[in-house]
């Protein structure tokens, strides 16, 4: 039997994309012969991730797990919803939930540098994409501590298509940490109130504004000090959409958040928000092109 060394696996996996674990008993197999080795993956299927790399994955889920003071919140992305459904991703993303919320972990990089039971959390990766056929990615993810009297409000909306997480000191009531994750995800604030908003984004705000009544002919002739009242109320309206205190409660239109919280002496500290596929450019499939591309063949 050939000595199966490090280098070995390491060229192996770069060259097919397996797993470590799938590359060393390849190589076992193979008595060390590569090509061999190649062929022995490629017929169990597993050497075929690799050729999913350049593909598009904007679906998937996002997914909370807390445990006590320590909670994590992480997107995996997949390239068609379906598969999101699937039992293998949803065992993925449990796994790599429970790898990372154990962790010290601050980039995906060191996420994926993870150990688990098939070497690294990337292996675990590098293996459901040869079993489910598409290319998955962890995309993000970030971890939140919290102190002993502090409550964690988590919520998934449609299995994980939107994610919240917030932070809420003050109040022993989950339920009031719970309708704030509900509030994040439904409603979208930027920050939690204009204290954590950055002074240069509220000028810009208010130079927007500015510029648009300038442009104004029914209030070109108004007052200084009326247009300046004007460009606050507006802004004032709009930053309010921003800042999660600011928001009317959804469980109750004639109360805003802050005054909620108040009520309930609870203040939220802090939140996160995944919005799956956000941000990423989807591929557009142009189906009549294919159909004409395949009768011409």
């Amino acid at each position: 039997m050939a000595n199966v060394t490090a280098a070995m696996i390491k060229a192996l996996r770069e060259k097919t994309g397996a797993g470590m674990m799938d590359c060393k008993k390849a190589l076992v197999e193979s008595d060390g012969n590569e090509e061999m080795a190649i062929d022995w993956l490629r017929k169990k299927g597993v050497a075929n991730a690799a050729k999913k790399e350049g593909r598009i994955a904007a679906e998937g889920l996002s997914r909370i797990l807390v445990k006590g003071n320590k909670a994590a919140i992480v997107e995996v992305n997949s390239e068609t919803d379906f598969v999101a459904k699937n039992d293998k991703f949803l065992a993925l993303l449990d796994t790599t939930l429970e790898t990372i919320i154990d962790s010290n972990a601050k980039t995906v990089e060191e996420a994926l540098a993870l150990a688990t039971a098939d070497g690294t959390l990337n292996d675990t990766f590098v293996n459901a994409v040869a079993i489910i056929g598409e290319k998955i990615t962890l995309r993000r993810f970030e971890i939140v501590e919290k102190a002993d009297d502090e409550e964690f409000g988590a919520y998934m909306h449609q299995g994980g298509r939107i994610s919240a997480l917030v932070v809420v000191k003050g109040s022993n009531d989950p339920q009031v940490a719970k309708n704030m994750a509900m509030q994040v995800a439904s409603m979208n604030p930027t920050y939690v109130s204009r204290n954590e908003m950055p002074q240069e984004k509220v000028e810009h705000e208010r130079q927007i504004l500015m510029d648009q009544l300038a442009s104004d002919e029914k209030l070109a002739n108004k007052p200084e000090k009326v247009k300046a009242g004007i460009v606050e109320g507006r802004l004032s309206k709009e930053l309010q959409d921003m800042c999660l205190v600011d928001q009317i409660f959804f469980l109750d239109q004639d109360l805003k958040c802050g005054q909620y919280l108040k009520n309930n002496d609870a203040e939220v500290l802090s939140f996160v928000k995944y919005t799956v596929g956000e941000g990423i450019e989807k591929k557009q499939d142009d189906f009549a092109a294919e159909v004409a591309a395949m009768a011409q063949k």
